[in-house]
């Protein structure tokens, strides 16, 4: 009787709120989960495949042309199939990473915040034992928490790509460190950029609290931030005297404090976001919160 008992009080159990609301998140947007996992596996077998087999074909092609003997030939300019096939599977990758803010903004933006707000789906939520700065809370730091290693991952392959290739990059001419996707890819900038577009879609879904157009509001406001800081990339780190602030202008040594002063600018966009939403929450839900 008494493990009977004790049984059935444990069946009856209730799931605590924190938990709760981790299940509901995962589950309401298992969709989401589920494109991102195989987003990051496509892009990790990709950039591991041009490690390997890619790069090996594309040099034994270039070998293959007679490009590697020191003689001038015009043909040794222009890729072949093998070549094509790795270049296009890189550039693929970083546009994947290039994407990413964009995805993640209208996302966050119309699905994650704006659709529970306007479907009643997040005033239901508040309801059961979660208070809406919980609510939040966790809207920001499970995507988060899956954003941050899967990006990661991604830029640390491609940057061993782009350690173990340069050379190849250079005989073909191809791809410089300061072209813009393969700067982002090359370093932490572009995990900044997917939490700013986390914190910029959750931000305008807490202002609209309607789909789409906090959908569009945050790819506008991400598309805007992006653009700005191309602009001034060139302007966040001295160049060497008597030369203009241009990309071409910066030595590769630059790569890093330009970098780390742009994932500086960008993580503060992204937690003023961040803060900012909170506090129309709170102003929103008053006591509640």
């Amino acid at each position: 009787m008494t493990t009977t008992t004790t049984r059935a009080r444990a069946a009856v159990r209730p799931v605590s709120p924190p938990r709760g609301l981790l299940l509901a998140l995962l589950r309401l947007h298992r969709t989401a989960l589920w494109f991102w996992l195989g987003l990051v596996a496509v892009a990790a077998a990709a950039l591991l495949w041009a490690l390997g087999p890619g790069a090996d074909a594309a040099w034994a092609e270039y070998r293959g042309m007679g490009c590697d003997g020191g003689a001038p030939d015009l043909g040794c300019d222009l890729p072949g199939p093998a070549f094509f096939r790795y270049e296009t599977t890189v550039t693929v990758v970083i546009g994947i990473l290039f994407l990413l803010p964009t995805l993640t903004a209208a996302w966050a933006g119309g699905s994650l915040i704006g659709r529970e707000l306007e479907s009643g789906t997040a005033q239901f939520a508040w309801t059961q034992s979660v208070t809406p700065a919980r609510w939040l809370a966790a809207k920001l730091a499970v995507p988060a928490l899956l954003l941050v290693p899967g990006t990661l991952a991604i830029t640390l392959l491609h940057r061993t790509l782009w350690t173990s290739d340069h050379h190849l990059m250079r005989v073909l001419a191809w791809r410089a460190w300061y072209d813009d996707g393969v700067f982002e890819a090359n370093g932490v900038l572009a995990t900044a950029h997917a939490l700013a577009a986390l914190a910029l879609g959750v931000l305008s879904g807490v202002l609209l609290r309607r789909a789409l157009p906090a959908l569009g509001v945050a790819v506008a406001a991400m598309a805007s931030l992006t653009s700005v800081l191309d602009d001034l990339r060139p302007h966040l780190w001295p160049t060497p005297p008597g030369t203009p602030s241009l990309m071409h202008k910066h030595p590769a040594s630059h790569f890093w404090p330009l970098q780390l002063v742009e994932t500086g600018i960008v993580m503060a966009v992204a937690a003023l976001a961040t803060a900012t939403a909170f506090l129309v929450l709170r102003r929103r839900t008053g006591a509640a919160v």
